[in-house]
């Protein structure tokens, strides 16, 4: 069963940034969460909530909202400023 991905308006905004070869595996790796919302590699978060996948030097803040069947993407960004 496939999970419907939300992006705010902020989030889409960091990504739109990102230069082109991270961003296209960016945008890559969010399209996937909808159909597994737990890849290999996300780890839950202690410090704050939700999880979190590795991409390169960028990592992705996500939570998952299993009833509703939603992903919700809470933050994208380099890995010296996301945590």
């Amino acid at each position: 069963m496939s999970y419907q991905v939300l992006v705010s308006k902020k989030v889409a905004k960091q990504i739109e940034k990102i230069p082109d070869p991270d961003y296209t595996r960016i945008k890559k790796s969010i399209l996937d969460l909808g159909i597994n919302p737990r890849p290999a590699g996300c780890k839950k978060l202690e410090g704050r909530e939700g999880y979190r996948i590795r991409q390169g030097n960028y990592r992705i803040i996500y939570d998952i909202q299993e009833r509703i069947k939603i992903v919700a993407i809470l933050d994208v960004g380099n890995r010296k400023e996301i945590y």
